[in-house]
């Protein structure tokens, strides 16, 4: 495909609904920031959508609870879940077909923040094989949760966000979504590359906290 069919492909794709699975910092960082910008929200987490009422009270009326199963339906899906909870958190669910799946996770493993065993690859290329049939995008696992959850929008610019993928219009959708909750977009290319970039622990980029300048 050609980089102008691919670009007037990305035009095309829309979202306004935007699922999370995982309710943790991270998941309810992210939901602020999507409420914020007017988009649909389903949260999600293992203990079901009763044990999110008071989350969902604060983030206002575009915010939902649902299942798991309810949120991997929306337009673009946020994964934020704690490592060693991710096959249990995505056993069961349906074919992706193609959906945009942003990969928050990192392959942490407590107690002491060690690295998970990933058999010489990324995580990134890892969780890529849990869901199969998904348009993977790392993106959103390197700032901090109270740095994501703040104002995007700071004095003189943007704060950055990271991706990598190897999907053109998966990127180019995520990168919309990106400037769509206020921040600015750096693309580290593929996954191979971008997600050994981004991954926390061994990366050289998760809590680094950048501002794009405006022109």
């Amino acid at each position: 495909m050609s980089d102008n069919s691919q670009n007037t492909q990305a035009n095309k794709e829309s979202f306004q609904h935007i699922g999370i699975i995982g309710a943790g910092a991270i998941g309810q960082a992210m939901a602020k920031q999507a409420v914020r910008a007017g988009l649909k929200v389903t949260l999600s987490n293992s203990r079901g959508p009763e044990s999110l009422a008071a989350v969902i009270d604060q983030l206002g009326p575009n915010a939902h609870a649902g299942s798991v199963r309810d949120a991997a339906a929306a337009d673009i899906v946020v994964l934020s879940v704690n490592w060693a909870q991710l096959p249990s958190a995505l056993a069961g669910l349906p074919s992706w077909d193609g959906r945009i799946v942003i990969d928050a996770t990192n392959p942490v493993i407590q107690p002491g923040y060690q690295l998970a065993e990933l058999g010489g690859r990324n995580s990134g290329e890892v969780v890529t094989d849990m869901l199969p049939g998904a348009r993977l995008v790392k993106s959103f696992n390197t700032l901090l949760a109270a740095v994501l959850a703040s104002d995007p929008k700071q004095a003189g610019g943007k704060r950055v966000v990271f991706l990598s993928g190897d999907d053109a219009v998966a990127k180019s959708t995520v990168e919309q979504l990106i400037e769509r909750l206020g921040f600015a977009s750096i693309d580290l290319g593929s996954l191979a590359v971008g997600g050994k970039l981004q991954q926390f622990p061994g990366g050289p980029l998760p809590a680094v906290n950048l501002i794009k300048v405006s022109n």
